[in-house]
């Protein structure tokens, strides 16, 4: 149960990292509507972002399914699958001069995937909340903390 526990902690520490880089990019994108930064700025800015938040959700992608949470990884596969479509199509970065053209699209882009992620991490809580609280120990021994540390 304890590996649960470690797992459950792991994928809402990815999740949140997933979903703080989303927040940012959609308040970028906010602000350069409302003209508070300029798009090169902007442009450079969300464009380090955008792979690595890729290979994160890629890994964590492949990490419910080695561990097989079979649900888990049928809900997150379609975003997967459009990440992988934007990155060989080549439109997964924000071109400087087209940002103005496609900054209604990237709004809604960045808002669902806020709202994904949100969705993801109220699931990931409450299995979090399963793992810890409802079954922290197994069978009738009492939990020792200490103990649990020396398991690894």
């Amino acid at each position: 149960m304890a590996w649960d526990l470690i797992y459950w902690l792991i994928c809402f520490c990815i999740d949140l990292a997933l979903f703080a880089s989303s927040l940012y990019q959609y308040v970028m994108l906010t602000d350069l509507e409302a003209d508070y930064i300029n798009p090169y700025e902007l442009s450079s800015r969300i464009n380090q972002l955008v792979v690595p938040e890729f290979v994160v959700h890629i890994v964590f992608c492949a990490l419910f399914l080695l561990t097989q949470h079979w649900f888990m990884f049928l809900i997150t596969v379609p975003i997967t699958c459009y990440i992988v479509m934007l990155f060989v199509k080549q439109q997964h970065l924000i071109d400087v001069t087209e940002v103005f053209r496609v900054l209604n699209t990237e709004k809604k882009c960045r808002l669902v995937k806020l709202g994904f992620y949100f969705s993801l991490l109220a699931i990931i809580i409450v299995r979090l909340f399963i793992s810890g609280i409802l079954f922290p120990r197994s069978g009738s021994e009492e939990f020792d903390l200490r103990a649990s540390f020396l398991e690894f």
